[in-house]
């Protein structure tokens, strides 16, 4: 780990509309991963800072104006961040870029647009929805009100940090919530600025809080236990997400967890490969591998299987590793020498099972000061079945396992047969198979010829330990509100029975 002093940032905790070190005075540094050089020192929070921020957001809740703004005064506050994340993406994107090992040109073309996009789209939603009536025998009336939660804590993983802290952040303040954001440690700067961007848009002090730090016994523990805290909304590994629900449930928070995957990517024998081989490329490749999302259990129909894996390991190996900054860049590090550490040790599980590595499975050489990085070659094992390691937890890293199937009920079999539950994707030119096959996969979401496209109006969860509860449109809005019935007597008749009324 090298310190280069004259480029270290400083990254400060954001409480009640102040910059401020961590009570403790403790900082940590953040790492980036293409050089291993320090890029920024980061204030680390702690069980007093998020007591001060838990404190700060409750009063901005109770007493300050947010949640009794009119819809339309909080949804033009929404687009002035909008507004202000795109006025600053250049330099968001390349500050993602150096946090995280993403290329620049994927954070700058696919992350800041959608991270934009968040708030503004939460802020037409929330002014266009409606809400629930039902008339009841021309006696009463129904009606629900959606009223702001409180005081949530948004826990948001490394891998996309500043656009999944913004798909929580944006329908939770569109409601009228307070809000507590603990960005992962190992990505902290944008969060940073994010705040910098709201304080300039108009939110009022207390509204978001950004705590950087850790999680176990630290400012994660802290935030979920914290009583004035009403509910988390969490991303990240399947194990913290459990650790989360066990320290919430004294305090009866509600929850809402995306957790981790292990996808089936199906193509069919009558697949368009042109298509098929690109689409499975991205669906393990994007972003290094590091996507909860991505479909690393390959699953070919056997008479297509020698060519599609002969296709797909020649591409894998044109994949351009480098300096994620440079726009020729295809795949940058992963996030951490740790993270290197345990991709790199299931490729040797993988082998120890008896798979075959076809390409990858190594640190690849480049030049300083990218030889200090923690860069790892896109990986295709094979020889692979359902009894495997490799084939059954998640790596998270640039590792695809493929294996083949006979028939239908064969690839359904071996897609469903996992803990997991978040995504799968299907790959035919048969309409009625690619319906049936989608409907018979337990996970959330299915793509059908395609891949990671997304309408934010519809539900986006997981089943198994993928997940609890859905993201998205009405599905966020319900979980950041309390919903309140109202029952409305319409004439003198329908107030109380008639035997009380005699």
């Amino acid at each position: 780990m090298v310190e280069t002093p004259a480029q270290v940032k400083d990254v400060r905790l954001f409480i009640n509309g102040d910059f401020r070190d961590a009570h403790s005075g403790k900082t940590f540094p953040d790492i980036n991963p293409a050089t291993g050089q320090v890029i920024a020192r980061v204030a680390e929070a702690d069980a007093e800072d998020v007591a001060d921020a838990a404190a700060a957001a409750r009063k901005a809740f109770d007493d300050g104006p947010w949640p009794r703004l009119k819809v339309a005064e909080r949804a033009a506050v929404l687009r002035r961040i909008a507004e202000g994340i795109l006025r600053r993406k250049e330099e968001l994107a390349r500050l993602e870029s150096m946090d995280t090992g993403k290329s620049l040109r994927e954070a700058l073309e696919f992350d800041m647009p959608r991270v934009a996009h968040n708030f503004r789209f939460f802020a037409d939603f929330v002014e266009q929805m409606g809400s629930e009536s039902y008339p009841k025998d021309d006696d009463h009336l129904f009606y629900v009100l959606r009223e702001p939660l409180g005081v949530v804590g948004l826990i948001t993983p490394w891998n996309f940090p500043l656009m999944l802290a913004t798909w929580k952040l944006a329908p939770c303040l569109a409601v009228g919530n307070c809000a507590i954001l603990k960005p992962a440690e190992q990505t902290p700067i944008t969060a940073s600025i994010l705040a910098e961007i709201c304080a300039e848009a108009g939110l009022p002090e207390g509204v978001l809080n950004v705590l950087p730090g850790f999680g176990p016994a630290a400012a994660g523990e802290a935030i979920v236990s914290q009583p004035d805290v009403d509910a988390i909304s969490f991303t990240g590994e399947t194990a913290t997400g459990r650790a989360i629900m066990t320290a919430a449930g004294p305090s009866l928070k509600r929850l809402s967890f995306e957790m981790g995957g292990k996808s089936p990517d199906i193509i069919f024998e009558d697949a368009d490969l042109d298509l098929a081989l690109p689409g499975a490329l991205w669906g393990i490749f994007m972003n290094q591998g590091e996507v909860c999302l991505a479909g690393p259990r390959i699953l070919v129909q056997r008479s297509i299987y020698d060519e599609f894996v002969h296709r797909f390991v020649e591409a894998a190996r044109r994949i351009r590793i480098g300096d994620p900054l440079d726009p020729d860049t295809q795949m940058g590090p992963l996030i951490s020498q740790e993270h290197w550490k345990k991709v790199s040790g299931y490729v040797q599980i993988g082998q120890e099972e008896g798979a075959q590595i076809l390409c990858g499975g190594n640190k690849p050489a480049l030049p300083p000061p990218l030889d200090a990085g923690f860069f790892f070659e896109p990986t295709v094992m094979v020889n692979v079945d359902n009894t495997c390691r490799v084939w059954r937890e998640e790596i998270f890293g640039p590792v695809a396992t493929i294996t083949s199937f006979e028939t239908e009920e064969e690839a359904l079999k071996l897609a469903n047969d996992t803990r997991y539950g978040l995504v799968g994707m299907v790959w035919t030119q048969d309409l009625a198979r690619a319906h049936r096959v989608a409907s018979k996969i337990r996970a959330g979401t299915i793509w059908i010829n395609c891949f990671f496209i997304r309408d934010l109006r519809l539900p986006f969860g997981g089943y198994k330990e993928s997940g609890i509860e859905r993201e998205g449109g009405t599905y966020s809005v319900n979980f950041f509100t309390e919903q309140k019935t109202v029952c409305v007597a319409l004439h003198k008749g329908a107030i109380l029975p008639p035997v009380f009324l005699k």
